[in-house]
């Protein structure tokens, strides 16, 4: 369907990829990973033709619709949300009007070649019609719709009244509206709560019938749709037959074959160089010095891929609280907007958080999550209720507002030296490390970091410091998959106690212990682990 064969972009002096290739065939799915600036993206790109190629080929099937869904959603104005979805699709649109059009042609007296004629045009045009699913176009719009979180009585709400999050739904649901034969999807589970990303998976797997081809650093919902991975790094591009979690393991067994060949042909290409340098000054032995010369030149070099250090930062124990951390009484919020209007976000929520507790807060987007974060963190006042910390609590928050804190002009070293003013040069070299500022890096300055390289240092801030609660709203977004892995080691090691909010199903499996729900204004506990919550709730077989 699409060939990527022998394809070499590069930008400016980085070469992403060189001599490189796969495939996306009719049916597939691929997930593309890699770290950030690899040239994932890049690829979607030269495949709509958005960029250039500067050597190979890429070679589409003809008639081939290509749908690419990316975090630039450009510019809408003017229409409702569903207008706005089904606008995306013009070229069906269009052929429906063609279709239209010719009906009432065939009203008029036309010479029996002319009817054929028509009739033929009419016979394709409503084929292709019904291959792009014209006839069901307005009631998929309004099903992808309600799928993203966005129901019936918001379809008609003008686009412009929309958060750029919600925004990113909508152009996401002209992607699947469309229902191309290629799916390029790069990264849309961003700005999703679990609901939608559940919602997505299956729509994916049951509805979806074309080639997808996708990034996310979600490691479940890459799991759970992929059969081929292509990784893309160092210069390559590399494809395993399996999804994320195979390709860890296949990678890693490639990974030491590759280093046991490398070690084999360096002591082969030892002992012949030994031999040259040797015999090379006797005539005697002129013969079988120059043969052995003529072979290390026609040797194709092994060489190995610079491996991504990962540095373990021992942090401290942080100082113990009182058994009782923060108690919750009677908890009530009510947001004042413009206008006058009132809107009560929770009201009667009482609870208690223990030492030690490691608590997901969950509910769909909108319940009041992050409202709820930063009444505890005290923020935010509450409006009824009290919020009583314990004894001896040092607390930390993060949230993604964190970040405009950051002053610009500071680098990663610095911004890490004024959090923690009394730790060694070493330390905190160190702690960079561990969050995966190495080498040169920690000399970046603040404007220069992307999304993800700022979550990093603002986390690496927090941790690094003695705490003991630690309040993290979405510290997982704008993470790539390794440095989620990062964060979660980091935070399953912390002995203080945790409360987060967070779509990684991942994440949440693997570090939570108790569950918090906010659901419709109020507040249900659940004593267990996510997958216990999950089993209670029936929330991910609901929505399948």
């Amino acid at each position: 369907m699409i060939h990527l064969t022998n394809i070499t972009k590069q930008h400016g002096n980085r070469v992403l990829f060189k001599n490189a290739g796969f495939q996306i065939l009719p049916g597939s799915r691929t997930g593309l990973v890699g770290p950030n600036g690899a040239g994932k993206s890049t690829i979607f790109r030269l495949i709509t033709g958005e960029e250039g190629l500067d050597g190979g080929e890429i070679s589409c099937a003809k008639k081939t619709v290509v749908g690419y869904f990316s975090q630039d959603v450009g510019d809408m104005s003017g229409r409702s949300a569903l207008e706005e979805v089904v606008a995306a699709s013009e070229a069906t649109v269009a052929l429906g009007e063609e279709i239209r059009k010719m009906e009432m042609q065939m009203c008029d007296p036309l010479s029996d070649d002319e009817m054929a004629q028509l009739l033929e045009r009419y016979g394709n045009v409503q084929q292709e019609f019904e291959h792009r699913g014209g006839y069901d176009l307005e009631s998929r719009a309004q099903a992808v719709l309600t799928g993203l979180g966005i129901g019936p009585d918001d379809y008609d709400c003008p686009v412009e009244s929309f958060s750029g999050g919600w925004k990113m739904r909508i152009a996401l649901a002209q992607i699947l509206t469309l229902n191309p034969d290629v799916l390029l999807l790069d990264e849309p589970t961003n700005h999703l709560d679990v609901e939608s990303i559940v919602w997505l998976e299956n729509w994916l797997v049951d509805e979806y019938q074309g080639a997808l081809a996708m990034t996310s650093h979600d490691r479940d919902f890459m799991n759970r749709l992929v059969s081929k991975i292509v990784e893309v790094g160092n210069g390559m591009i590399t494809s395993y037959a399996g999804n994320y979690d195979f390709y860890l393991r296949e990678r890693e067994i490639r990974r030491e074959q590759l280093i046991a060949s490398h070690k084999r042909q360096q002591e082969m290409l030892s002992k012949e160089e030994e031999f040259i340098a040797k015999f090379a000054a006797r005539a005697s032995h002129a013969a079988q010095v120059q043969s052995r010369v003529k072979k290390l030149e026609k040797i194709e070099r092994i060489e190995l891929p610079p491996e991504q250090k990962t540095v373990r930062f021992e942090f401290s124990p942080p100082p113990r609280s009182g058994d009782d951390v923060v108690a919750i009484q009677s908890l009530g919020k009510v947001w004042s907007l413009d206008g006058g209007a009132d809107k009560a976000v929770f009201s009667g929520i009482s609870g208690m958080v223990k030492r030690g507790d490691k608590i997901a807060v969950v509910g769909v987007n909108g319940a009041g999550k992050s409202t709820f974060l930063k009444t505890l963190s005290g923020l935010t006042d509450p409006t009824e209720g009290t919020v009583t910390i314990g004894a001896n609590v040092f607390s930390g928050y993060f949230s993604q507002h964190s970040m405009e804190v950051l002053d610009p002009k500071k680098t990663v070293f610095e911004t890490v030296q004024d959090a923690l003013p009394q730790q060694t040069i070493g330390v905190l070299r160190n702690l960079c490390a561990a969050f995966l500022f190495q080498g040169d890096d920690v000399d970046k300055r603040v404007d220069k970091l992307s999304g993800g390289e700022k979550s990093r240092l603002v986390l690496a801030t927090l941790l690094g410091r003695p705490l003991n609660l630690l309040i993290l709203d979405e510290p997982t977004n704008h993470l790539d998959i390794q440095s989620r892995e990062v964060l979660l080691e980091a935070l399953q090691g912390f002995t203080g106690t945790l409360l987060l909010v967070s779509h990684d199903r991942h994440f949440l499996r693997s570090l939570v212990e108790r569950v918090f729900e906010i659901d419709h204004g109020v507040m249900i506990p659940y004593e267990g682990n996510y997958e216990y919550y999950l089993d209670k709730t029936g929330h991910e077989h609901k929505a399948i």
